[in-house]
């Protein structure tokens, strides 16, 4: 072989410096996007905007030097270097988990933060009561908490941004451990009248009614309008408040009727509220404690889901036999 000219110099492209600063956080995401199938989606999983999530997307592109997703209206797929980068991305975040778990065995104690979601009935009724002895319990253990619709939480579990979700039995859990934890029913709550009282009411019945709930965003209202739409209806609110607390005190005063689990709707109860059980199958659900396989080989999740399986169900209902499904 003869000596390289100038010429065959110049012919080569200069190889790409390898950036090896990829944020994990944005592997997640990519799986997520590359799951779901747009970017909307997959941002959704993961608890960002759909600009921080397009961000994020770009930047790793950027840092990887090829395109990796073909957008369009209609959604996002992973381009060949996308479906390239997608199974390395699931082997190198398998082993963060492990090196995750490897760590966390040298630990003095639990430490650390566990991630738990959970829709509005467990966030405002089940758990407060039940996480304050397990937090006193592991002072070095810190919780994060976000209420989420079921749907959207068991989303996030699987994308791997949360530990443990509490959520209601009407999603689908395939792929995931649930545990069966507590019953849970939905009452509608009306102000008190002195004509004569049904026993029960059908939901499509309080649709006629002006309606007093939670944020538009809160898992609970997001049910509630999905059982709506199944009837070709709307829920028309007057007033969206922040808490049950608020709620009762506005149908109290007349401002419209409310759905709740049957705990709030007892601690609210006063002379001018009444109770009516809901006629729809969906009313009565039951709460399960979902999480991945992997979830308990940290210890500190370990520990959470023994104490929520294990803890006193004070005015809740266990579910018999509380077995794992």
């Amino acid at each position: 072989m003869g000596p390289m000219t100038a010429a065959n110099t110049r012919s080569r492209p200069a190889a790409r410096p390898i950036d090896y600063r990829v944020d994990p956080f944005d592997l997640q995401l990519f799986e997520a996007v590359v799951a779901q199938g747009s970017i909307t989606a997959g941002a959704a999983a993961m608890g960002l905007s759909l600009a921080a999530a397009s961000a994020r997307l770009k930047a790793l592109e950027h840092r990887v030097g090829v395109r990796l997703l073909d957008r369009s209206k209609t959604g996002a797929v992973a381009t060949d270097a996308g479906r390239a980068l997608s199974r390395q991305a699931h082997r190198v975040l398998a082993e963060l988990d492990s090196l995750h778990v490897a760590m966390s065995a040298f630990g003095h104690g639990l430490r650390g933060t566990v991630r738990l979601l959970g829709n509005t009935a467990a966030m405002v009724e089940a758990l407060p009561p039940r996480l304050g002895p397990f937090l006193a319990a592991h002072p070095d253990l810190d919780l994060e908490l976000q209420e989420m619709a079921s749907d959207a939480a068991l989303q996030a579990l699987r994308g791997g941004v949360a530990d443990v979700a509490v959520v209601a039995n009407h999603v689908d859990t395939t792929g995931l451990s649930a545990h069966p934890w507590l019953e849970d029913e939905l009452v509608a709550l009306l102000p008190a009248s002195p004509r004569r009282r049904a026993a029960s009411i059908r939901f499509v019945e309080l649709l006629d009614r002006p309606f007093v709930g939670l944020g538009a965003e809160a898992g609970l209202s997001r049910f509630l309008q999905a059982q709506a739409a199944r009837s070709g209806r709307v829920p028309k609110h007057r007033v969206r408040v922040s808490s049950f607390e608020a709620v009762a005190r506005l149908v109290e005063a007349g401002a419209g009727v409310a759905v709740m689990p049957r705990g709030a709707a007892r601690r609210q109860m006063s002379a001018g509220l009444r109770v009516v059980a809901l006629d729809d199958a969906w009313a009565r659900r039951t709460l399960l404690l979902c999480h991945t396989a992997q979830a308990p080989s940290l210890p500190g999740v370990r520990a959470l889901i023994d104490a929520l399986l294990l803890a006193p169900r004070g005015d809740a209902r266990p579910v018999t036999p509380a077995r794992p499904a």
